[in-house]
């Protein structure tokens, strides 16, 4: 996750986005520490609404990105 994060700023990218899903409660830690905050949330399909499975999209701001 951090070398994601240093080659998007050593490129000027303004941001890294990236999706996860409900059960994958370790990677959303994970992505929390490092910075990104939760932006959206949306279930796929009509079976993983009545599952309430949800994909989240997660969003990190890079300073001085473009």
């Amino acid at each position: 996750c951090g070398e994601v994060l240093r080659f998007a700023r050593a490129r000027g990218y303004g941001a890294v986005v990236l999706s996860t899903s409900v059960v994958q409660v370790a990677a959303q830690r994970l992505y929390e520490g490092q910075g990104f905050r939760k932006v959206s949330s949306f279930s796929p399909s009509l079976l993983g609404t009545l599952l309430c499975f949800q994909i989240f999209h997660y969003r990190c701001d890079l300073p001085g990105g473009t």
